[in-house]
Formats: C-alpha cells, sequence, structure tokens
C-alpha cells in the first residue's frame, strides 16, 4: 500500500509495513569500517535505492548521522538502526562509528547483528580502526561482505586494497570460511556497485543480491523461551524510555509479563506497553517482535524497573539471562566537578554537581565505553573513557544541554601485574607527505615513540606505523599538526598493555595567567603580545587565575591584562586606535584539554570555554610551589 502511495514502480525494491515474517526473509548487518571510508554515505545510497523517498523528496545527506555534533564533525558517533526492504527481504541496518574512540559503540552492537560490510577506501587501503573493528566482527564469527568503496578517486589501487584486506584476514587468523570473501566494488557517493573494477557501472543491486545471497539469516537459539538482549537506549516523549535490541529466541509481544535480568540476577517485572520495529528510519508499532529481529519496546522505565544496556528481557516464570556484553576496558580518565571560579553560575542552567552527578550517571547507563569512580571529594567524579575525542564529545553535548563544570587534564589509566606497573600502548599511524617524515619521528621519538614500519605509496606521500605509550598522545594531536604544516593524517588503535617507560615530556611553555578581575584592555594586551600568545581578545572578561595565554617560555607569569593607559591633557583614549595587536589564538575545547597542564582546569559553560589555574590566587600558587620545591629537595 504504502508503495503505491509514494510511486514506486520498481518489482525488486520496495519499501512498507509488513508483519513479521520468516527467518529466511530477514538479513541483521553492520556497516563497519575505518573513520571516514564511507560508511553513512553509503547507508544514504542504499536508503535512496529501497525506493524510500519520493523521487522529488528532498532528503538531508548522511542522514543517519542526526546529532547536531555528528554533523559538525562529520563523525558518526552513535550507532543507529535503519531497514529496507528488497524483494520479499527485509535487511535491518546497523550503521557504526569509526573513530576508535567509540569502539563501545561498535561492540555492543555486532552482537545485534548476523554479518558485516566491511568498508574500505580504495586509496587508502585498511586503517587502525579498521583492524579494529574487524578483529571484533571475527571474534563473533560474523561473516563478512568487503566493500572497496571511492573507487572513483583518481588514486584508487583496488587490486591493491583487496590483497592488503585479505593480508589482514590472514593477520587476524580469520577462520577458512570466512576469509574467503566476496568483494564489491563501489562509490557510494554516486550509488554504483559492481563485481570487478572493469564491470560497467550499475546501482546498488548489485550489492543487495550478494548481501542477501552470502549473509546468513538470523541465527536464533530456539522459538520457546523468551531472550531479548538489549543493545541500546532511547526516549519517546509519549512513551518513555525505549530498550532497543534483538529477541535472540522466543518473540515478544505487546503487553506481555516479563522479566528483567542482568546475568543471573532478576532485577525487576514489567509490563511490555509497545513493541516496535525498524521500517526505514522510523519505528512502527507492531504487536510481536518475533526470533532474529532486531526492535524496541517500552513499558522499561521507572524505579527498580529500569532497564540498562545488557540487561536481558525474559520469560517471567522461566527467567534465563544471557551473557552480559563485554566491551574494552578505558584508558583514560578525567575528573569533572561545578565550577568554582568567580564567574560560576552566571552562564548555565545547570551548575550544581548534584546536576553533573546525575547527567553523569545518566550517560553512563546509555553508554557502555563510560565508567564512573568516587573521588573522595563529593563535589567531584572520575570519568572514564576510551579517548580524549570520546571525552570532548561528552563534555561539548553536556554544555549544549546547559550544562556547566570545570574539567581535569586526561591521565592514562595503569594497572599493575605482578608487581610491575603497566600501561596502555597504542599503534599511531600516521600519513605525511615526505619532507616531513624527519621531523614526525623526532617528535614522535622524544614522547617514546618507536617506529614499527614505513610503506611509501608513491603520490609523495609516507605511511608510517608508531607504537607508543598512550600518555605520549595527550596533547600531541596540535603539535604534530604543526610539525606537518596541517597535511598530516593521524590515526590510532590500541595496542597492549606494557611495562611503564617512565616520564614523557609534556608541555615546554609555562602559561600567562591574569592577577587579577577585571576587562582586558588593548593596551595591556598590546605591551604583552611579546611575552607569548594571547587567548583572549580585548575586552573580554578576566579573573584571577584564569589562563589568557601561553608564556614564549617555561614557567607560568602572572600579568596585569586590565591596566589602562593612564589619560593626561597630552594623552588621550583614542590614541589606543593606533595600536595594532596580533591575532589571539581562541582555543576550542579539544585544544584545551590538550594545553592544559595537572595544575590547571578548563571550565566550560554553556557561552565559554576558559582554561585556569587549579589554585586561582597567585600568592597561594606560590606557597604551593614552594612546598614542593622543599619536598623535592627533602626538606
Amino acid at each position: 500500500m504504502l508503495a503505491g502511495l509514494f510511486g514506486f514502480d520498481s518489482p525488486n525494491l520496495s519499501i512498507g509495513i509488513h508483519n513479521p515474517m520468516p527467518h529466511t526473509s530477514l538479513r541483521n548487518i553492520a556497516i563497519i569500517a575505518h573513520v571516514d571510508h564511507g560508511k553513512t554515505t553509503l547507508v544514504d545510497a542504499m536508503l535512496h535505492q529501497s525506493g524510500l523517498f519520493r523521487e522529488n523528496q528532498h532528503v538531508a545527506e548522511r542522514m543517519m548521522d542526526n546529532m547536531e555534533l555528528e554533523r559538525e564533525k562529520g563523525i558518526t558517533i552513535m550507532a543507529k538502526n535503519a531497514s529496507i526492504r528488497y524483494g520479499a527481504t527485509k535487511i535491518n541496518i546497523v550503521d557504526t562509528p569509526g573513530h576508535a574512540d567509540f569502539g563501545g559503540e561498535v561492540e555492543r552492537v555486532l552482537s545485534m547483528v548476523d554479518g558485516v560490510l566491511l568498508l574500505v577506501d580504495a586509496a587508502e587501503g585498511p586503517l587502525p580502526q579498521t583492524r579494529f573493528v574487524l578483529g571484533k566482527a571475527l571474534e563473533l564469527g560474523l561473516r563478512p561482505l568487503v566493500v572497496i568503496n571511492k573507487i572513483d578517486r583518481d588514486d584508487a589501487r583496488p587490486q591493491e586494497v583487496v590483497n592488503e584486506v585479505f593480508d589482514l584476514f590472514i593477520d587476524l587468523d580469520a577462520p577458512e570460511e570466512l576469509a574467503e570473501f566476496p568483494v564489491v566494488y563501489s562509490d557510494a557517493r554516486r550509488g554504483i556497485a559492481k563485481r570487478s573494477p572493469s564491470d560497467p557501472d550499475g546501482d546498488l543491486r548489485v550489492l543487495f543480491d550478494l548481501l542477501v545471497e552470502y549473509i546468513p539469516p538470523p541465527r536464533t537459539v530456539g522459538r520457546d523461551k523468551l531472550q531479548f538482549m538489549v543493545h541500546n537506549l532511547d526516549y519517546d516523549e509519549y512513551v518513555g524510555r525505549l530498550a532497543i535490541g534483538r529477541v535472540v529466541s522466543g518473540s515478544l509481544h505487546a503487553g506481555d509479563e516479563v522479566a528483567i535480568v542482568r546475568g543471573e540476577q532478576l532485577k525487576a517485572q514489567v509490563e511490555i506497553t509497545q513493541a516496535y520495529l525498524f521500517e526505514g528510519l522510523t519505528r512502527v508499532s507492531v504487536d510481536e517482535i518475533p526470533a532474529g529481529e532486531i526492535g524496541a519496546i517500552a513499558g522499561v522505565a521507572g524505579g527498580e524497573a529500569e532497564i540498562n544496556i545488557g540487561d536481558t528481557v525474559t520469560d517471567l516464570d522461566n527467567p534465563a539471562g544471557l551473557p552480559p556484553l563485554h566491551v574494552d576496558e578505558p584508558t583514560i580518565a578525567m575528573v569533572f566537578g561545578p565550577s568554582t571560579s568567580p564567574f560560576a553560575g552566571k552562564e548555565a542552567t545547570y551548575s550544581t554537581s548534584r546536576h553533573l552527578r546525575e547527567r553523569l550517571e545518566r550517560e553512563a547507563l546509555g553508554n557502555v565505553s563510560i565508567q564512573l569512580e568516587d573521588t573522595g571529594q563529593p563535589d567531584r567524579l572520575r570519568v572514564l573513557g576510551r579517548g580524549e575525542l570520546q571525552m570532548a564529545i561528552l563534555i561539548e553535548t553536556m554544555r549544549r544541554e546547559g550544562y556547566e563544570m570545570e574539567v581535569s587534564r586526561p591521565e592514562v589509566l595503569t594497572r599493575r601485574d605482578n608487581g610491575n606497573l603497566l600501561e596502555p600502548y597504542e599503534l599511531v599511524y600516521v600519513d605525511v607527505p615526505d619532507a616531513y617524515v624527519g621531523s614526525v619521528t623526532e617528535f614522535l621519538g622524544t614522547r617514546k615513540g618507536a617506529l614499527r614500519n614505513l610503506v611509501n605509496h608513491g603520490a609523495g606521500r609516507v605511511r608510517m606505523e608508531f607504537e607508543i605509550p598512550s600518555r605520549g598522545l595527550i596533547g600531541f594531536r596540535s603539535g604534530f599538526l604543526t610539525e606537518t604544516r596541517g597535511t598530516g593524517i593521524l590515526n590510532t588503535l590500541f595496542s597492549r598493555w606494557g611495562e611503564c617507560q617512565g616520564p614523557i615530556p609534556q608541555r615546554p611553555t609555562g602559561a600567562l595567567v591574569a592577577d587579577r578581575q577585571g576587562v582586558s584592555t588593548t593596551y595591556s594586551l598590546f605591551h604583552l603580545q611579546q611575552r607569548g600568545t594571547m587567548f583572549i581578545r580585548e575586552n573580554e572578561r578576566v579573573y584571577e587565575g584564569m589562563v589568557i595565554g601561553e608564556n614564549s617560555r617555561e614557567g607560568d607569569m602572572n600579568v596585569n591584562v586590565v591596566k589602562e593607559k593612564k589619560l593626561t591633557n597630552m594623552r588621550a583614549s583614542s590614541a589606543d586606535e593606533a595600536l595594532r595587536l596580533i591575532p589571539f589564538r581562541p582555543m576550542s575545547l579539544e585544544q584545551s584539554l590538550e594545553f592544559i597542564n595537572d595544575d590547571e582546569f578548563v571550565e566550560v559553560t554553556p557561552k565559554s570555554i576558559r582554561l585556569r589555574k587549579r589554585t586561582l590566587s597567585a600568592s597561594d600558587r606560590g606557597r604551593v610551589l614552594g612546598r614542593a620545591k622543599k619536598e623535592r629537595n627533602g626538606e
């Protein structure tokens, strides 16, 4: 009925609302790849060619990236669900993030599917996150279909990339039946796919046909006992909290009385008020979610019945939980607390420690790679995560929701094994022009990085692989871009836990710190700019202890940025117009987190990002430094 309404005329590609179907007419797939290899663009093309939209309907690009931050940064942050119809087959699609910091999103959704589309750039080939996501898929025994994307690039080398992908499968000890993967060559931007680079261009039917043929129908463990694993959480303003997941066995009906179980522990008894299946980009209310389907349920929120990712919805009479989801452990931590600056509470809706704690606890419920720890201070929480970008996204999301906070410098987590102190190591892949190979190697060497591999693919660029302690990467990205004049490409991947390497040089310069509260003046900034790089402009409010710039030398310098010129009959204030200020360096949230030292905070509000000293008073900071110096000298 819907197909006729929307004018679909293809007998093979149509979408509509149907009753639950047998397993053989269903496919569950995840699209996985390294960041920026075209996952979301391919999903767009699949949705368009499935007949989901009218021919003249205006649709935004990257439809699955519906978060404001995803569109701004051009990356996928949260995994999302959609579905298409191809003939008699329904295909559930999960679009996953490509950045290593959001690997937890990838890990939790892979157990929802039975196969993966592995996208690889036809020029860049397999990159760090390609290895990570493929390794996770192979561990679960998911059948892979390889798509060599962006074959329209001038530097595309599709056959070489296929060989590199095969080498990656071998390197990951893929079983023989999974290493014999089919290949499709595509240009997702134009919606083109073909089985060989030399074939004429065709539409995505080639991909759809191979997907239905090669990816197996859902695997279920039985039809009698209900087991629904929760992989994601969402919210609907009408029905409240939604649990999204897959029915592993049995079937789930609206109105069912069910149990919520974590592992073997019974948490609560609830009634399913609504059940939904995914049709296109929307949820459709249904009476039943059959085994093998990916769907959503409502009626699972409130009090003791609060459902979390990793819980199992199961039979009330004979509850049986599934093994909880496992994701890789976090590697970095930051301390979050309410702002204690003189400007606290003036620019935010939520600024108390209670507000922050509630919001972070809510984040930890829906984000399996985030963990919270108490710090011993009632107003501060230690947040553990997978990387600086993940933390920056969390902070930026909170500030846009009206929260104010101050956060510490990211610190790398360590562990002890047989008395040895261990720290995380990362594989660092850099792609740079030939001219910067020496400077990048030296730059990483000072941070304990060791060169593992170097490949020159021609075209004047070199790809290098380093192994480096994760501590060496804190504050590294901005320096790397400076060293390569913005031409370098940097990717990282967790490697292993290894012995602690000892001190690693960090920021070699000090900070310019305001010594009093007021409004910055052109006169004072003009005379201070020779001391370093300014982070603020004229007529900006400052307070004592606020970091207003980077000192060109080692050590901090307390400066007066609110000083005004003395006026006389011979010297008028209009003379300031002749003063020319060097353009200041506005600090983004990511740059601020990289810049600060252990004795500094980043103050974040919905309107401002400021850097500050932990101890605001200059005299108090002096006493702290004096005590530290005496302790070092053993006095």
